[in-house]
């Protein structure tokens, strides 16, 4: 197939869906989503969802916006903001304007002096925070320890390891927002040999649609199979 002539494809952006519908649901990601859809009835003002990089923590932080929206008996405005954007500056502000909030992607890299302070202040003035990070806080390095004890507090859900079933709506999904189809030769194919992770698939998906983009055909076994040559080789050459 290396020999053939490739064009190259033009890149495009896959528009996200976030919708209640379009969240896959098994086992690994269950328990987040009941949680999540717990609220106002949680028995902290904070939640943390975790889990790896792509297993759909941004998509659960939207189905929790729209939940909030239809669930709250007055506006209840619901903020988005990364956690490394979070400013002293702006603590306050953040807080008035949004009783509601999701802060994605904790790690040690936030400013925790800001972090710290918005967790008092809706701890005691008001309001709930949903948290996203890819690990548990206690297995993040925080420097202030007044910071590492407030958020051991809050509790947490993790989102594990996509199962076979998670594998396969995850696969199809993948391939549907970017209006292809594949045959279930190619789906058990695909399962059966990626690397079990959310952020793989991902990748799959993209550089198999990259590879039948250039050489004109729809996706089939050998373009899985170069697909995921090519992967390896990217994170090999990582490596060094």
């Amino acid at each position: 197939m290396e020999n053939q002539t490739k064009q190259i494809p033009l890149e495009f952006n896959v528009p996200n869906q976030y919708g209640r519908q379009d969240f896959m649901v098994s086992d690994c990601n269950l328990q987040a989503l009941k949680a999540i859809e717990m609220w106002p009835k949680w028995p902290f003002f904070a939640l943390l969802i975790f889990g790896p990089s792509g297993c759909g923590k941004t998509h659960l932080a939207h189905i929790f916006a729209d939940h909030v929206c239809l669930k709250a008996k007055k506006v209840f405005p619901v903020g988005f903001i990364q956690a490394r954007e979070i400013k002293t500056t702006k603590v306050e502000y953040i807080h008035k304007n949004n009783p509601c909030l999701v802060v994605e992607n904790i790690s040690s890299k936030i400013n925790e002096t800001a972090m710290f302070h918005l967790f008092n202040l809706y701890q005691n003035q008001g309001g709930y925070i949903l948290m996203t990070a890819e690990h548990p806080f206690a297995r993040i390095n925080f420097k202030l320890p007044d910071l590492k004890s407030r958020l051991n507090m809050v509790p947490r859900i993790a989102i594990s390891k996509p199962d076979d079933q998670m594998l396969e709506a995850l696969i199809l999904k993948l391939f549907s927002d970017r209006q292809i189809s594949i045959s279930r030769e190619v789906l058990n194919y695909t399962v059966q040999n990626m690397e079990r992770s959310f952020s793989y698939a991902q990748q799959l998906v993209s550089m198999a649609d990259g590879i039948s983009l250039s050489y004109k055909r729809a996706v089939s076994v050998p373009i899985i199979k170069e697909a995921m040559h090519q992967l390896a080789h990217n994170t090999q050459q990582e490596l060094f």
